[in-house]
């Protein structure tokens, strides 16, 4: 071999060297990247924060005392002031309030007729709560019933494409927590399936489930009203009736979850006494140690400040049980940095 020839091996062997040395380097910084990178950006430090990185952590370590198979990582989510806002009414009821107002329109006789539909109309909540919420209901089963699931469906995203909230004046589907969707990425990252389990309806939801939080629609779990198959020549359907078939609240969560995940959750978040129940199934184990988690409404500022006295997702006993049993209380106004997506697009 001649020296020319020995020196072009000698040159080609540094060059490979250090293009291998440069390669390890910048594997080694994103690697380092990703493990020094905050999952939880727009939660402030503390005792919140702390105990669901060290519960994660755990549960995701093998080999570990806490260690979960994946297959049984299950994490559960009331919606309605867990996901998203659910202040001065339920969102569900706003788009039954705007559906009840077009059919009052097309049919006048419809308001001349029914007291609940008057009361609608004029935007009277007071009136269609009375009574154990009679008129609200009538409400609701004339705006979710006499069509087929998909034009139902077609509807609340239409809705949600134009209606915007009394307060506020962003989509209802803005109005999601910022902090939440960070804790959901952060769970499914670390090999949990994470579900949707809500009084609210379960077709309402479906619609924008994925979207809004990256949860599919067949993970959403929630109050349902009858239906029945329906076949109309090369059309088939299922046709929703005016008569509720589940209420998905309290008690009923924890049947509704094993009914439809089949799996018990070892990791569940709430906002009140109606999530109670589901908290409790996820941390009164023999097996293992689960995870309860309540957003505590704080920030009279940036949301709502409420609790043991609300009307509306009101939080007494469940508060209560928390401070017993060691759940994790998540004060909004403490806890987080942002509240909203649209916080950060405006840059606040």
């Amino acid at each position: 071999m001649g020296l020319d020839c020995l020196r072009f091996t000698s040159g080609w062997r540094e060059m490979m060297f250090r293009l291998f040395t440069v390669a390890a380097a910048i594997l080694m910084t994103t690697a380092a990247g990703k493990v020094l990178a905050d999952p939880l950006p727009s939660w402030k430090p503390g005792d919140s924060k702390s105990a669901i990185v060290e519960f994660v952590e755990t549960v995701a370590t093998p080999g570990g005392d806490g260690y979960v198979d994946p297959s049984e990582r299950i994490a559960v989510f009331d919606n309605d002031g867990t996901l998203w806002s659910e202040q001065p009414a339920y969102f569900q009821i706003f788009y039954t309030l705007d559906k009840v107002k077009e059919l009052a329109k097309a049919d006048p006789s419809l308001v001349e007729n029914s007291a609940a539909v008057k009361a609608a109309v004029d935007g009277n909540l007071e009136a269609l709560m009375a009574d154990d919420h009679k008129g609200l209901l009538e409400v609701l089963a004339m705006s979710h019933s006499g069509m087929t699931t998909d034009m139902f469906k077609s509807s609340v995203a239409d809705w949600l494409e134009t209606a915007r909230h009394p307060e506020t004046g962003v989509r209802y589907d803005q109005m999601i927590y910022q902090p939440m969707l960070e804790l959901l990425s952060y769970l499914r990252e670390n090999g949990f399936k994470t579900y949707i389990v809500s009084g609210g309806g379960i077709d309402f939801i479906r619609v924008f489930s994925q979207k809004a939080y990256g949860i599919p629609p067949e993970q959403v779990v929630g109050s349902s009203i009858k239906a029945e198959f329906q076949l109309d020549g090369a059309a088939a359907n299922t046709l929703k009736l005016p008569e509720l078939f589940f209420f998905d609240d309290k008690a009923a969560k924890p049947v509704a979850i094993n009914h439809h995940i089949g799996r018990r959750p070892v990791f569940a978040a709430g906002n009140s006494d109606g999530d109670l129940q589901m908290l409790q199934y996820a941390t009164y184990r023999e097996e293992d140690e689960g995870f309860a988690l309540i957003v505590h409404h704080t920030d009279a500022d940036r949301e709502w400040a409420y609790d043991r006295e609300s009307d509306i997702g009101r939080l007494d006993k469940a508060l209560d049980e928390a401070g017993e049993h060691g759940w994790t209380v998540v004060d909004m106004k403490e806890d987080w940095r942002t509240v909203f997506p649209f916080e950060l697009a405006d840059g606040r």
